[in-house]
């Protein structure tokens, strides 16, 4: 069926003749009466009553406008959001697990500050699953921890991070700076493989020969500070979110021998990606502030 056949109809209904509805709608009483000679022939009985000085609709007619009324408006709706289609779509965005729990927030929120109006969509998971949600175009834009990944990237630096080793106070250590053997030996209490702590950790200890085996391994940083907390292990996260519990003397830091590590944070996406207004938006927010935001 034609839309422009109901709006035919609608146009005959509210005039009550065909000329009139040709008039309405700038188009030809030709067009009008073929419209509804195909309405017709469709519906399979007459739609309006020929008299003597216009029509009027039949209950079939009345019956079908009844039924288009909602499509017309629809239709009325969708042609007055056309040139608004990119304001109106979402922005796609996946975070890792780190980035979301400080910084993405305070991002957010400079932008939803500066433009009230723009829409944003969120999806917080590993940092490798990140990665492959975006690759697999399931999201515009992904915020990463770590060396930059292969493949065709644009790169927005926002700034880095520093893990730290921490336990609780009362925690026995045999010295005041640990080596990586030493730190290997001791209960580890670390984020999932995958995770970009986990395998900046992994990564630091391969180069010395040595394998962390973790007794809890989570990916919840709030679960494993507890659990230092508790006295049950060291955990290595990023000083941010240790600090509370730092600043409560709830944990410690551990000075580390010959181990320095560090992350960048940066916002990815795909090089050859169409960028409709709003994405425009935040990459603007985001090459504008990368210098203000860190962890």
């Amino acid at each position: 069926m034609v839309i422009r056949y109901l709006e035919i109809l609608e146009a005959i209904a509210e005039t009550g003749t065909f000329t009139s509805a040709a008039k309405k709608l700038y188009i030809t009483q030709s067009a009008v009466s073929h419209a509804v000679a195909e309405l017709e022939k469709q519906a399979g009985t007459a739609l309006f009553e020929r008299l003597p000085k216009g029509v009027a609709l039949t209950r079939c007619g009345a019956s079908l406008l009844e039924e288009s009324r909602s499509i017309l408006t629809a239709c009325r709706n969708l042609d007055r959001r056309m040139s608004h289609l990119e304001e109106n779509t979402p922005v796609n965005i996946v975070s890792s697990i780190t980035i979301a729990s400080f910084l993405l927030p305070e991002i957010l929120r400079d932008l939803k500050a500066s433009f009230p109006q723009i829409q944003l969509s969120v999806r917080v998971a590993s940092a490798n699953t990140a990665i492959d949600i975006l690759q697999r175009g399931n999201a515009d834009i992904a915020f990463w921890e770590g060396a930059a990944p292969k493949g065709n990237f644009q790169t927005i630096l926002l700034g880095s991070y520093h893990l730290c080793a921490a336990c609780a106070p009362d925690f026995d250590l045999s010295a005041k700076a640990i080596s990586p053997e030493q730190l290997c030996r001791y209960p580890l209490l670390l984020r999932e493989q995958g995770s970009a702590i986990r395998d900046t950790l992994d990564n630091t200890l391969a180069l010395a020969g040595l394998r962390a085996e973790p007794v809890w391994e989570s990916v919840n940083s709030l679960a494993l500070m507890k659990a230092a907390e508790a006295g049950l292990g060291i955990t290595i996260l990023p000083e941010k979110l240790l600090s509370d519990s730092l600043l409560l003397k709830k944990l410690r830091l551990i000075s580390l021998d010959k181990i320095k590590m560090e992350n960048q944070m940066l916002a990815l996406f795909h090089k050859d990606k169409y960028i409709t207004k709003p994405f425009q938006i935040l990459i603007d927010q985001l090459k504008s502030k990368n210098k203000l935001y860190s962890l």
